[in-house]
């Protein structure tokens, strides 16, 4: 594999950056470093996106300066979930060029399990995207580690200084705040011109709250819904047979009384 990358900095920056493993390890895209420090600055777990694919392997990666200028970058690796594994054996060499540096990488790399398993292009792309990415980082990267400054050492938080509280009842030297007493009572809303009174509340509120009164909150809460949210009965249903039912009754008694007033009259004539 031979890949190039142009980086706007000149090679010796890039040279000091190969050479501090700290740097090195901030820049490798997807490295999750361990935070035992006896296995090195360059080990951890590396996240490698392939096509779609996501192969997360453990290992190391060194980098080591060769006499006559170039860096040797080797690394090998196992999957976290798989048997698989990865080895890399790469050479680069720093270029000057117009307005910046060639870097050249050229080698080897081999690998088992889920990575033969994927299209030989599009590991190779993502191989020079992951190369692409790694030296403009390292043209990028500060000096020294994260955070440090300089070369000063910065203090520990358990060192730092902890004001006091505002509301601290020791704290006797504020001398900035108004004393209360001193502070003029507020006017009422409704003695102030342009301000308007407060609107009644609408009805349907008055008399919810009128029915919440003196009620537990159980029977508030089980209480069926009043109002425009009350649920609307379901009608009646009527039948003929129904009806004939109760007409029939009354048209008999209506019948019966006909007849007795009839013979009533009659006999008083």
């Amino acid at each position: 594999m031979e890949h190039e990358v142009f980086v706007p900095v000149p090679a010796e920056t890039l040279r000091q950056a190969l050479g501090d493993p700290a740097r090195v390890a901030r820049c490798v895209p997807g490295l999750q470093q361990d935070a035992d420090e006896a296995s090195g600055p360059i080990a951890g777990r590396l996240k490698v996106r392939i096509d779609g694919h996501t192969i997360t392997y453990r290992g190391t990666l060194r980098v080591t300066g060769q006499p006559d200028g170039t860096f040797a970058v080797e690394g090998e690796g196992t999957e976290a979930r798989g048997t698989g594994s990865v080895k890399l054996a790469l050479t680069a060499r720093l270029t000057e060029a117009d307005g910046g540096t060639t870097v050249t990488y050229a080698g080897t790399a081999s690998g088992e399990g889920r990575i033969t398993e994927l299209d030989a292009a599009a590991t190779l792309a993502a191989s020079q995207r992951l190369l692409d990415r790694f030296t403009t980082r390292l043209a990028d990267a500060p000096a020294g580690g994260a955070g440090e400054s300089g070369g000063e050492s910065r203090p520990s938080v358990f060192e730092t200084e902890v004001p006091p509280p505002s509301l601290d009842p020791l704290a006797d030297d504020v001398t900035d705040v108004t004393d209360v007493s001193d502070v003029p009572d507020a006017p009422d809303l409704a003695d102030v011109p342009g301000v308007p009174s407060p609107a009644e509340p609408p009805a349907e509120a008055a008399h919810a709250r009128r029915t919440m009164i003196g009620r537990s909150a159980e029977e508030v809460d089980h209480a069926p819904p009043r109002g425009r949210y009350a649920p609307v009965p379901a009608p009646q249903s009527t039948s003929t047979t129904d009806t004939l039912r109760w007409i029939a009754p009354a048209a008999a008694l209506a019948l019966a009384s006909a007849v007795v007033v009839s013979r009533v009259l009659r006999r008083r004539r």
